[in-house]
């Protein structure tokens, strides 16, 4: 890791139990709106290559069975 990443994690680890927890939050808000975007996208492109649940389903009985 980079010195900057060390001197940022020795200031997190200097805050406040309250503040700490709230950068823990606030990141793990960001962390699940970033998730969403790329299911979302991942979504649209599987629309896109005509693949449903329908083919999910169809290629999982597959594996399952040999098929």
């Amino acid at each position: 890791m980079s010195r900057a990443v060390y001197e940022i994690f020795d200031r997190i680890k200097q805050l406040p139990e309250e503040e700490r927890l709230l950068l823990d939050d606030l990141l793990a808000d960001k962390e699940e709106s970033e998730w969403q975007r790329l299911a979302e996208a991942e979504r649209r492109r599987a629309r896109e290559e005509g693949i449903d649940q329908e083919a999910i389903d169809r290629a999982v009985h597959a594996v399952r069975h040999g098929e």
